[in-house]
């Protein structure tokens, strides 16, 4: 093994287990390698943003037909406004686009999510239950039907929900309890794949002691 490759194994033994060393209690080495991986996240970044989006598609084209690509100045203008916001005095500057990027975005999203996440969502629960061809693909597209209807009908406050009408308001709970459950879980588990992970670079990489 050659000798950078050397240092950076130790390297990245050092940060791991500078990482993990916060499970004790809070200490420096843990703190250096938080603002260590913090600054190397943002030079990555940089770098990324740099020579994928700004070099293609401002510097180039702006470099191979400035005539023709006239319309890149504004964007470019609106970055270095943005960038003004480092100066005191003139941080006033960057509002203007900032609030242009909150609102084109606000708008560009709010088509996007109505288009996946309402439109799409409300065609998937207009299936025939019965298209399924074994039983419990019936059972499941029952209860898909059913636990949108009652997830939806739980946020109708516009009546005061008692009597029968709790029923449903109950169950649409219990349909969240069990999304919001699920998606806990997941989460659990990817995080617990980067433990495994870094067990496994420990263990592996660096003592040897599993193959």
């Amino acid at each position: 093994m050659s000798f950078f490759a050397t240092f950076g194994l130790w390297m990245a033994v050092f940060f791991t287990l500078s990482i993990f060393s916060f499970l004790y209690k809070d200490n420096p080495f843990y703190k250096l390698a938080e603002q260590v991986f913090v600054g190397l996240s943002a030079a990555y970044w940089l770098v990324y943003l740099f020579y994928s989006i700004m070099l293609p598609n401002l510097f180039n084209k702006l470099l191979s037909d400035f005539s023709g690509n006239l319309i890149l100045l504004v964007p470019a203008a609106l970055g270095l406004m943005m960038l003004i916001r480092l100066i005191p005095k003139a941080q006033w500057v960057s509002r203007y686009p900032i609030a242009i990027l909150i609102g084109t975005s606000a708008g560009i999203n709010m088509v996007r999510y109505a288009k996946s996440d309402l439109l799409s969502q409300i065609s998937a629960t207009m299936i025939n239950p019965f298209s399924a061809s074994n039983l419990s693909g019936i059972i499941g597209n029952f209860l898909l039907i059913i636990g949108t209807v009652c997830g939806v009908y739980f946020f109708y406050f516009s009546k005061k929900q008692d009597g029968f009408s709790t029923v449903p308001s109950k169950l649409g709970i219990w349909f969240l309890m069990v999304s919001f459950g699920a998606s806990f879980g997941y989460t659990v588990m990817a995080r617990i794949s980067l433990l495994i992970g870094r067990l496994e670079f420990l263990l592996k990489d660096w003592l040897h002691i599993i193959k």
